[in-house]
C-alpha cells in the first residue's frame, strides 16, 4: 500500500501564518523582524515576499550579529505587521525551485528603478543562501 503524503502537507500547513497576516504582508513593502527568542534587538525592516501563502525574507548584509545569523542560532523570533506582533519560527530555505520563485517574486513586488539594484543583488549566491521562511510557532 502506498504511503499517504497528506499527513506531511497537513503538518506543514498548520505552521503557516494566518491568511489575514499573509495578505497584510503581501500588501506591504516592509516587514518588521526581530530574531531570537530572548533577543533585545529592535524590529528591523526587511523586504518580504509571499509565494503560495508562504512568507519569505532574504538578508542583504548578512552581518555576524544581524537578524539572519541570529535566526540560525535561535530560530524563534517575531515579526511585526502594522501594530501586530506575531511570534514566528524561521526556517532556512534550500530548495532551488523555491529560491528561484522568491527571486521572481522580488522582481515583481519591487519593480522601481531604485529597487532594481537590490533585486539583482538578492540573486547572488551568498544572499540566496540567506533566505528564510517565517512560520507560525
Amino acid at each position: 500500500m502506498a504511503r499517504s503524503t497528506s499527513r506531511t502537507s497537513t503538518a506543514a500547513s498548520t505552521r503557516l501564518l494566518p491568511r489575514g497576516i499573509v495578505a497584510a504582508i503581501d500588501a506591504t513593502k516592509y516587514l518588521g523582524v526581530r530574531a531570537g527568542r530572548r533577543s533585545d534587538h529592535r524590529f528591523i525592516a526587511i523586504w518580504p515576499v509571499v509565494i503560495d501563502g508562504r512568507v519569505f525574507g532574504r538578508s542583504w548584509t548578512i552581518e555576524p550579529d544581524g537578524w539572519f545569523r541570529v535566526f540560525l542560532d535561535d530560530p524563534l523570533g517575531a515579526i511585526q505587521v502594522g501594530s501586530r506582533v506575531i511570534r514566528v519560527r524561521a526556517r532556512r530555505v534550500r530548495s532551488a525551485r523555491i529560491l528561484d520563485a522568491i527571486e521572481r517574486a522580488y522582481a515583481t513586488k519591487y519593480p522601481t528603478p531604485g529597487a532594481r539594484m537590490f533585486v539583482r543583488g538578492f540573486r547572488t549566491a551568498r544572499r540566496r543562501a540567506a533566505t528564510v521562511e517565517f512560520l507560525r510557532r
